[in-house]
């Protein structure tokens, strides 16, 4: 894959890169480690593909008459917040918008959540953090093994 915005670009490079002299063909985006990037590196690509996953949520209200509340904060807690959460300091700066999307599927489940009888004292003793919330502490845990510990493959970024 090669990053560039240039519209030229692409024309340019096409067959003269080459791997074990079998020329290699332009991709429009790569999958690295399930996260998609493409060409212009926006992620785009990354966020459609985490609001079709975690779209779990019409799973959910299909089962929500059949469960209780903690039923159904187990249920999005393992079936649809951690396609919302993976992978997050790569896609957390794209456009606002996008970020709304990825929100609107956690407002959604909670809804659905919540639309159940009281919590218990138990349940409502371990809080249900918004995605903005864990998207600001994992900036700030990346940050603090940067700066402080000095974890050595972030060491380029001190």
């Amino acid at each position: 894959m090669m990053v560039s915005r240039s519209p030229a670009a692409g024309p340019a490079l096409e067959g003269r890169l080459r791997f074990g002299g079998v020329p290699l063909p332009l991709q429009e985006d790569v999958k690295v480690l399930g996260v998609e990037v493409d060409r212009e590196l926006r992620f785009d690509g990354r966020i459609k593909h985490i609001a079709h996953k975690a779209y779990r949520v019409s799973v959910l209200r299909r089962v929500a008459s059949f469960l209780d509340r903690g039923g159904k904060l187990l249920l999005y807690k393992a079936q649809i917040r951690p396609y919302l959460k993976y992978a997050v300091l790569s896609w957390m700066s794209c456009t606002a918008s996008h970020i709304k999307r990825v929100d609107l599927i956690q407002r959604r489940a909670l809804r659905l959540v919540d639309a159940a009888d009281h919590p218990t004292q138990h349940e409502s003793a371990s809080p249900l953090y918004s995605l903005e919330h864990l998207r600001d502490v994992a900036a700030l845990v990346l940050f603090k093994k940067t700066q402080v510990h000095g974890v050595p493959p972030l060491a380029g970024l001190r």
